[in-house]
């Protein structure tokens, strides 16, 4: 017998009772089947109702031929009666953003004809892929248009349609349905087969977000949030906004402009140092003396140029090879340099015993090493 489904009959019910007519330990909990239910089961891209019935919690949902079969992290006593009780902030917000994706689906629908082809409804908004590409500005405009639609606060119908009037119907479906077709209509916006709870007007989704876009698979695919999400995100971005205007010590409204200026601060400064670090490593390079053999030299701050300068310079004062390492022990970086070996043979030979990896040319070759200061000064000794 199916499960009856209470919350097609009113998605506002957050409480009720049933009876229980199965319970089976699974893998994950204990599965539980009821006479009735307002739990909403995993389905259409959107997650499970959770609660409680009784004293076990309820983790999720599904349904399988008609029944919705609960997991929950306790046994309930078949044939009692029990009573249910959903996490109603969860399921409102739910309920918020997915009227709120109806909304912005069937505008876009409406004035640019494309299909919502995909859709999830995760713990922080929702994504909602078309089967074409919009710009920015008509993005714009569709979430105008939106938050239109909310402030009139339309009815949010959901009904289940017989024929002939369903055959006579136009909606937006993502499948080829048969039996039984739950619609979901909002006025002048939408018409859309749909089996989630909505909110009983456009008005309750309060807000709409549209996040952000990108293509994806020859269409689009965007990021919205609406209702307690939509706000929730403006409060993180105004304290964040807030936080960069005091660390600026600019007005709010102007912290991009102070950001820009900060990098462009940042720019004219890094320019500088490695103008500096260039200079620091010519002068070192002038000051080398020769050497018989290998020449070790740590350059901490040095930038690939500056290691480059060193090795060239000692290079043609040592007899052996140069090796010119910058960083920290166990994540050096080097340049090696030699007249005398052939490099790309010296390191397969012996990079494991300093943990370096690099490769170049015969003369010059660079890379990383894992090893200490130590462990080098008595390699290259």
């Amino acid at each position: 017998m199916d499960t009856r489904k209470l919350y097609y009959e009113d998605a506002r019910i957050k409480d009720f009772q049933a009876r229980v007519l199965a319970c089976e330990q699974g893998k994950e909990g204990w599965e539980v089947v009821l006479d009735a239910t307002a739990f909403f089961p995993e389905e259409g891209g959107q997650s499970a109702d959770t609660g409680t019935l009784g004293s076990a919690r309820v983790l999720d949902a599904h349904e399988k031929g008609g029944v919705v079969v609960h997991r929950t992290d306790g046994p309930l006593v078949v044939g009692e009666t029990v009573e249910g009780r959903l996490d109603w902030a969860e399921r409102f917000r739910k309920m918020q953003n997915h009227t709120g994706e109806h909304i912005v689906s069937g505008l876009v629908h409406k004035k640019y004809g494309y299909e919502n082809v995909g859709f999830h409804l995760g713990d922080d908004g929702c994504t909602v892929d078309f089967n074409g590409e919009l710009t920015r500005e008509q993005m714009d405009e569709i979430e105008g248009e939106a938050n239109q639609a909310v402030w009139r606060d339309l009815p949010v119908i959901a009904r289940f349609p017989r024929w002939p009037e369903l055959a006579e119907l136009e909606y937006r479906s993502k499948l080829e349905l048969k039996g039984d077709v739950r619609i979901v209509t909002i006025p002048g916006v939408d018409d859309c087969a749909c089996c989630a709870p909505h909110v009983a007007t456009t008005g309750q989704v309060g807000l709409i977000k549209i996040l952000d876009f990108m293509r994806h698979r020859g269409g689009l695919r965007l990021w919205m949030k609406a209702g307690s999400d939509a706000l929730e995100d403006y409060r993180r971005r105004y304290t964040a906004t807030a936080a960069i205007s005091g660390l600026l010590n600019v007005p709010q409204g102007e912290v991009t402009a102070g950001v820009e200026r900060q990098l462009a601060q940042r720019d004219g400064l890094k320019r500088e140092v490695s103008a500096l670090r260039r200079e620091i490593a010519q002068m070192r390079a002038a000051a080398l003396e020769p050497a018989e053999g290998n020449m070790l030299l740590f350059a901490p701050g040095a930038e690939e140029e500056g290691l480059r300068i060193l090795a060239n310079a000692g290079m043609e004062k040592c007899g052996g090879v140069c090796a010119v390492f910058a960083g920290e022990d166990g994540a050096y970086r080097f340049v090696m340099g030699s007249r005398r070996v052939d490099l790309r043979a010296f390191i397969r030979e012996h990079g494991p015993a300093i943990q370096a990896r690099g490769g170049g040319q015969e003369q010059m070759i660079s890379g990383r090493c894992a090893a200490t200061r130590g462990e080098l000064e008595a390699f290259f000794r």
